[in-house]
């Protein structure tokens, strides 16, 4: 699994700990959501976006990127897919931030000296390495430092984490998610393992085997059977729907509307719209 999936996902169940990772832990997260927008004109996909929703226009944007290797003029990429961005979308917001994750300082490729305003006033750039130990950190930023914590000391800490995630989150649900995350990142770091040799280094098999574990894992599985019966019964009613939605597509373009508002606007998936909007004269 790639490293920017892994904080796509991470970022999107659990977006208090994004700002708590860049020194802002009291931001409203409601006012956020989390996505990867695509720019349609280059065919670039941003690594993730906290977007505040409409009805927070004040709030700034914060581009996120996740950056494990050097790459030549990275700088250039991303303030590129930053203003393509803007155009493209056309967000309210004034304000808006670059934050830059790299596991290192090698992996940086130094910014031209023509972007030294937008370094200095818009880019926050954290090097995981140089964090604390996992151990001693809170939980969010714990489990970004993890995924290049030594590998003698991988274990101890995400035990440490893991016992972590127990005490601060009360709800049972958001437990499992850290749970497994910790452990999707272990074996991460330890290919070579089965999930089941993970699963006894973390000694998360008599956690697997609590009551309230099996009972998460089981409603998980209840939804997930209850959602595929609903979308059965509904699909017949839901076709006719959809294909009225997608002639309103046009129209609404032609008004002016970006994707993600048609989308709102429809109560669409946004990757419908897009597909729409491509393939319409």
């Amino acid at each position: 699994m790639k490293t920017d999936t892994l904080f796509y996902q991470f970022f999107k169940d659990f977006p208090r700990f994004f700002f708590e990772l860049i020194g802002k832990p009291d931001t409203n997260t409601n006012a956020y959501e989390f996505i990867a927008p695509e720019i349609k004109q280059q065919a670039f996909r941003l690594d993730g976006l906290f977007a505040p929703r409409p009805e927070f226009p004040q709030e700034p944007l914060y581009f996120v990127e996740v950056q494990f290797y050097k790459e030549d003029n990275f700088y250039e990429r991303l303030f590129s897919q930053i203003f393509l961005y803007f155009r493209q979308y056309q967000p309210p917001n004034e304000d808006w931030y670059a934050i830059v994750i790299y596991d290192n300082r090698s992996s940086e490729f130094p910014a031209n000296l023509r972007y030294n305003e937008l370094m200095e006033r818009r880019v926050q750039r954290i090097f995981i390495n140089e964090l604390a130990e996992a151990t001693k950190l809170s939980l969010g930023t714990g489990i970004v430092k993890l995924l290049v914590e030594n590998p003698r000391k991988t274990a101890e800490s995400a035990k440490v984490l893991i016992n972590k995630a127990k005490e601060e989150l009360g709800e049972p649900l958001s437990q499992k998610k850290v749970i497994d995350l910790i452990q999707t990142i272990v074996l991460y770091k330890f290919p070579n393992l089965s999930r089941k040799e993970i699963e006894a280094m973390l000694e998360l098999i008599d956690i697997k085997q609590t009551k309230v574990y099996q009972e998460v894992f089981e409603e998980g599985i209840k939804q997930g059977i209850e959602q595929g019966i609903e979308q059965g019964i509904e699909q017949g009613i839901e076709r006719g729907q959809l294909e009225t939605k997608l002639k309103m597509i046009p129209m609404f373009r032609e008004l002016g509307l970006n994707a993600e508002e048609i989308a709102r606007r429809l109560e669409l998936d946004i990757q419908t719209v897009r597909t729409a909007l491509r393939q319409s004269p």
